[in-house]
């Protein structure tokens, strides 16, 4: 019996103790951009990145000052996605990933607006067209949605491409936002089908406008190649998402695992509920 004790200890002082997920933050970064305001990104990287030459799948998430660790900069909740990561690669229930956290502005709303559906004033047929801006907190020309994409298409993933041993292909390059994050999230990937693979949309604000954004995906559905899952609760604002999901759920038909839509009974718009399952999208974006 001693000797059990004995060896059971040994065991304990041997085993490295596991690194703190915020171990693998990087410094922030200014970056510049030829089309959108200069942008705070910061990196998050997997354990073992350091100690080994594998290349690995990115994550790239909106509103990034609320990605890590509480309080945040923006809201004063952060979903502390690294976290729930490392949790999940600790199971080997994901791949490792890297993670790239980008900073909103004081344009949010106008950066995160999919461009192209936003309907000009008095188009006819579209019942969000007359009133519109009447609605919404901000005017058309701080609508700036194709540029923001872009810089994420065409500037920053790059920049992090040469930076980090990154996985290639539009399937390893992922996007993940809630609320108008989930919006251009999704809109990301029907603009660059061929740099971005998937996204994870939760609480998407599809009921903005009179839902001038889900008429235009349904119209603009992302290529069957293309991975998409979207979520929203039933408790506050999220309590007017699920008749537009619906909708765009229906005319995307069948695509199998491609596209998945859940509901969340009585979850709320907000951090702290997406926090809670934000284990679910990584693992949809980065499961085995």
């Amino acid at each position: 019996m001693i000797r059990l004790i004995l060896a059971f200890v040994l065991a304990l002082v041997a085993s490295p103790a596991l690194a703190d997920p915020a171990d693998g933050l990087q410094p922030p970064i200014t970056v510049q951009s030829k089309f959108v305001p200069a942008r705070t990104v910061q990196v998050w990287l997997p354990p073992g990145y350091a100690t080994s030459k594998r290349r690995y799948p990115v994550l790239y998430l909106h509103d990034g000052q609320n990605v890590y660790d509480t309080p945040s900069p923006f809201s004063g909740k952060s979903w502390e996605v690294h976290r729930a990561l490392d949790r999940l690669i600790a199971a080997n229930k994901v791949r490792p990933a890297i993670l790239v956290a980008v900073w909103n502005n004081d344009n949010r709303l106008g950066e995160y607006m999919p461009q192209a559906a936003v309907p000009a004033a008095g188009t006819k047929g579209d019942p969000g067209s007359a009133d519109l801006f009447k609605k919404l907190p901000v005017e058309r020309a701080r609508i700036v949605g194709d540029a923001y994409v872009r810089f994420l298409a065409t500037e920053l993933k790059p920049l992090i491409d040469r930076r980090y041993r990154t996985l290639r292909g539009a399937q390893n390059a992922m996007l993940m936002g809630s609320s108008m994050g989930g919006l251009i999230s999704a809109y990301a990937v029907v603009r660059y089908p061929r740099i971005f693979g998937a996204a994870a949309c939760l609480s998407t604000s599809w009921p903005i406008g009179d839902g001038f954004a889900e008429r235009w995906f349904e119209a603009h559905l992302p290529p069957r190649t293309a991975r998409l899952y979207f979520d929203y609760g039933t408790g506050t604002n999220d309590g007017s998402i699920e008749p537009y999901q619906r909708k765009l759920d229906a005319a995307a038909g069948s695509r199998g695992g491609a596209w998945v839509s859940r509901a969340f009974p009585g979850a709320e718009h907000s951090e702290r509920a997406w926090q809670a399952r934000v284990a679910i999208p990584l693992t949809f974006l980065l499961g085995r």
